[in-house]
């Protein structure tokens, strides 16, 4: 693959559970690249089998089951075509300590010698971006599509390349735009601006709402969740 010195990678992962030193593993692994932060189309995704059963307050986060893992490939037999796939150039990543902290401890897991992500990578955290722009503001992923009026209707789970698609679109927004996308005005939107919502060019999905009552029991799992990981669940994150 050619080296571009203004390639991007917007990266996203699912896991077993919160904290790889608890034994979790990611289950999936979602990205897509950009070039002259431009969306060139090219993504990298697989769907890993960890080897260990997926905890239930995860599952209801991402809904990827243990028997849809079981004939999945194991990290082993992927980390080198990811590694080929995003080695050299910038990562965006929404919360980056944790998708990073995870890919870190697969890499050591597999006893050998590779190196950290950071030493393959320079790493955007768009959450601590975000924080810093819109300080004591809600910036989690769904906050932002709504702050710069991106339409994410169609994400009723978390998935790695879904969730990646939608932090590109939020990431050329929030950093000055992007010129196949989005014409003058669109490039010099601002929070007290009524959002316009972009074609993000994808397939239509049908779209199933949920109830007030699941939307209240998602809505605490979510909370255990965050308050499990010393509120670093980037989904509810501030």
């Amino acid at each position: 693959m050619n080296k571009h010195d203004n390639r991007q990678i917007v990266l996203d992962t699912e896991t077993t559970g919160l904290n790889p030193k608890e034994g979790h593993k990611i289950i999936e692994i979602g990205c897509v690249e950009l070039i002259n932060r431009r969306l060139t189309g090219n993504h990298f995704h697989v769907y890993i089998n960890p080897q260990r059963l997926i905890d239930k307050e995860a599952m209801a986060v991402h809904g990827i089951t243990n028997d849809f893992l079981n004939d999945k490939p194991i990290f082993a037999d992927i980390v080198d075509d990811f590694i080929a796939f995003s080695k050299g150039c910038e990562l965006i990543i929404h919360n980056a300590p944790f998708d990073v902290g995870f890919l870190n401890h697969e890499y050591k897991l597999l006893n050998r010698n590779l190196n950290k992500v950071e030493d393959y990578n320079t790493i955007f955290d768009s959450l601590t971006y975000a924080r810093k722009k819109h300080p004591g503001q809600r910036n989690s992923l769904d906050a932002l599509c709504k702050r710069y009026g991106i339409d994410n209707s169609h994400r009723d789970l978390h998935g790695a390349l879904l969730d990646s698609e939608i932090l590109a679109d939020v990431y050329l927004l929030m950093t000055g735009g992007q010129s196949s996308l989005l014409d003058e005005q669109q490039n010099s939107i601002t929070d007290n601006q009524a959002p316009q919502f972009i074609s993000t060019n994808r397939s239509s999905l049908k779209i199933i709402s949920c109830t007030d009552t699941e939307q209240q029991i998602h809505q605490k799992r979510l909370d255990a969740i965050n308050e499990a990981s010393g509120n670093l669940c980037s989904w509810t994150s501030n």
